[in-house]
Parts: C-alpha cells; structure tokens; sequence
C-alpha cells in the first residue's frame, strides 16, 4: 500500500520520535509527506499561461539546439589550421556570413570569412577571432591580420547539440516552470506543454471575536488578517485560493464550511480552533468529517496543529489546522504546508535556501524546541551576514514580521545563542 493510503495511525507507527503531544518539526514534517496524495489531472496550456505551472510530463527535445555549429560573436571565422605558430598570421578575406542564411563553399586554404552572431560556421572552418582583435591589411582591406598568442583551436565557436542533444530531456517533470524555461521551450518550437491541474486550496478564518475588513469592530473584537496573508502565500505559490471568509465558532457553521470546503477543494486551511482553551467546535466537527490528529509541535511560534483528511461524499481534502495567532499562522504554513502544496501540485520543490548571518544579539533558546525568530539581516562592517532581531517576538505582535526580512531559525537541539555565533536565516525575499 502506498503510504498515502495508509491510515493516521498507521503513518505515526512508521515515524521514531512521533509524539502528538511533544512533536519534533522535522517528524511532523516527514508524517505530511507521507499523507500527500498524488496529482491526478494534467492539461496542455500555451507557453504565454505556462509560467509558474508544473509540468505533467518530461518535456524531450525534438531537436538538438543549436542545429548546427555557428558563430558566439561577430569576428572573422578561419580554420585554427591556419594560425602561424610564430608571429603574425595573415588571412584572406573571402564574403560575409550572416545569421540566417545557408553556409557558404568551402574556403580554401589561407583564406577566412566575416561572420556575424548565430551565423553558421562555414564549412571546413572551426574557429572564429573576434573584429575587435584584428586589424585590416592590404590595400583594399582585403587581408586580417591576427596577432600571435590570441586564439585557440575551437575558439568562440557553438558546436551543433552542446546546449540540448536531440532526443536528451530538456525539463524534467515535476519543474515549476520559470521564466527561462519558457524561452527554452520555445527554442525547442513547443507551443504548447503538459502541466498538471492547478491546485485548489480553500482558506477560512474561525472565531468569534473576527470582525472583516471594514466593519465595525465592538470590544473584543479583532479584524480577521490570516486570510489575507494566508491568500497571499497560496498565491506566491500559483494556486487556486478558495476563500470562505470567517466562519463563527458554531456546529453547524463549522460543519457547513468544512464539507464546502472538502467537496469543493484538493487541501483545506484554517485558522484557529485547534489550540488548548479554546472552544472545542472546531476541532468536534474536523473530527466528525474525517480522520484528523491534534498536535502540540515543539516549535515556537506555532504549537498547536490539526492534520489529517476531511470528506464531502466520495471527494477528500487534505486538512492543515493552523494556530489563530497572524506570526504562527505564517511560521507553520512555511514549515509545513508550502512543501505539502507544491508536493500535491506535482512539484518536486528545492529545500528553502538558508542563510548563514552572525547575531548581533545574544538570544535565549530554550532547547527540545525549533525557534523561528523574526529578524533583519545584512551586511555588516566586515561584509558578512548580520542578523539582527526585530524587537517583540509574540505570535500575536504581525508588525514584527512586516519589518523582518527573514527568519531566524533555531534547530530543536540548539541551545542559548551568544552575540557574534553564526545563525540559520530563511530570507523573505521572493517568499513573503
């Protein structure tokens, strides 16, 4: 059986160090990538819509590129034959090769030709000699002369295939598509490319006390911000966001929202509800609709978490239950549920890169724990990585994070960090 298939209990069977009321980051993280089902329906787009998809299939060049050996600059292309192996080397001039255009005949010895940028190589010639590292001889300008020392056999020359081999794979399957890889794949003359069904992701915020954008807000109250940065991580990432507002902490309205949210979505994301103390609504009807584990991960900000399947009839969701508080809200979905997304998409997603950045601070880290701290990093006087903490760093104080430009990651084994000891960082940039 495929571990997707598997039972909860079944997959924390297979985990060493799996406790729910204790859990380590990195075995929460190994439990969710063996509950990910697999992507299902793939479709072909135009490269215009392709941006940011996964591909469905590898994609095999029809082709090698480049088709024939040509010119990397403008110069004058000559056999390295012909080079003195002393001195000067002087070389008749004998037509022009333009991009575009068939080759010419073959030259005879002695003699070079002018050739200009993707210019197909003439036959017999190997190598070309840049304009600039010439000069004009003869009376009529009929001669190059190239100076000794300068140029290599094969020099400036593009050999037929060396970027893609005919038949080679161009880009793999499971590659979110980048802007390069759309000018690629046009090279190889693909208008159109396999990729797999954009995923649909519903969000909902849950909560008495959430008031929207723009209404009034009695005492108590608080206006709902993890959607709206819940929405903007999904939408970082390309997928389809499906966004059931707030929903009050009441059986029924829960229920309602959970089955729309499973019959209408491949994954589902909520917000509040799954801590200790708080009403036990949410976490009564997640449990009703599917087979769902609460865990206290031992990570801060971000302890409490609810994971599992939901079901609408014949149709199943993946659940991430997140804490309430906006910090939290954003450190779980990026230990946990960004990969998770990619993964079902059908990506095969790079780790997060790290930084490497001294504190300029000493920090208190209490070990058995991974710490995520808002911090700002740059460069410091001697040029290397600095980071600096960005003040308050309560789960509930989302001003911290906007002024951070990263993370501060602390490993569960890691203890009290003195001022000037090196540090993992997780930059924003292109994150955030």
């Amino acid at each position: 059986m495929h571990p997707m298939n598997l039972a909860l209990a079944d997959i924390a069977a297979q985990l060493d160090g799996y406790d729910p009321q204790a859990l380590p980051v990195d075995v929460a993280q190994k439990f969710i990538s063996k509950l990910l089902p697999l992507p299902q329906q793939a479709e072909r787009v135009g490269l215009r819509a392709a941006l940011g998809r996964v591909l469905a299939a590898d994609i095999i060049s029809p082709l090698q590129v480049p088709a024939a050996d040509n010119s990397a600059m403008d110069g004058y292309a000559l056999r390295a034959s012909d080079l003195a192996v002393e001195g000067e080397t002087r070389l008749r001039l004998a037509g022009t090769s333009l991009a575009g255009s068939a080759p010419s005949a073959t030259l005879a010895p002695g003699h070079c030709q002018r050739i200009m940028t993707g210019a197909l190589m003439p036959p017999g010639l190997d190598t070309v000699v840049p304009q600039e590292l010439t000069r004009v001889a003869g009376d009529s300008g009929e001669f190059i002369v190239i100076s000794p020392g300068i140029l290599r056999a094969g020099d400036n020359r593009r050999l037929a295939g060396e970027d893609l081999a005919l038949g080679s794979v161009a880009l793999a399957a499971g590659r979110i598509l980048k802007p390069a890889d759309l000018g690629l794949l046009a090279s190889l003359g693909l208008a159109e490319v396999p990729v797999w069904r954009r995923l649909k992701v519903a969000i909902m915020s849950t909560g008495d006390e959430l008031r929207g954008v723009g209404a009034p807000l009695p005492a108590g109250c608080v206006y709902d911000s993890n959607r709206y940065t819940m929405w903007a991580m999904l939408e970082r990432l390309g997928l389809e966001v499906i966004d059931l507002g707030i929903v009050r902490d009441q059986p029924a309205a829960l229920r309602d929202a959970f089955t729309r949210a499973a019959a209408e979505a491949d994954a589902v994301i909520s917000s509040g509800g799954v801590s200790v103390g708080e009403a036990d609504h949410t976490k009564q009807v997640m449990a009703e609709l599917g087979e769902v584990l609460f865990w206290k991960i031992a990570m801060r900000p971000g302890r409490p978490m609810a994971i599992g399947r939901i079901n609408s009839g014949e149709h199943q969701a993946l659940l991430f239950g997140l804490p309430g508080n906006p910090v939290a809200v954003m450190v779980t979905f990026y230990a946990f549920v960004r990969e998770a997304l990619l993964r079902m998409s059908g990506a095969s997603p790079d780790p997060l890169p790290m930084l490497r950045a001294s504190s300029s601070k000493a920090l208190r880290k209490k070990a058995g724990r991974t710490e995520y701290q808002r911090g700002i990093v740059g460069r410091g006087q001697d040029g290397q990585w600095q980071v600096d903490i960005t003040g308050n760093q309560g789960s509930g104080i989302l001003s911290s994070m906007s002024q951070a430009n990263g993370l501060v990651v602390l490993g569960h084994a890691q203890g009290d960090v003195a001022a000037g000891d090196w540090v993992d960082v997780l930059p924003f940039d292109g994150l955030i």
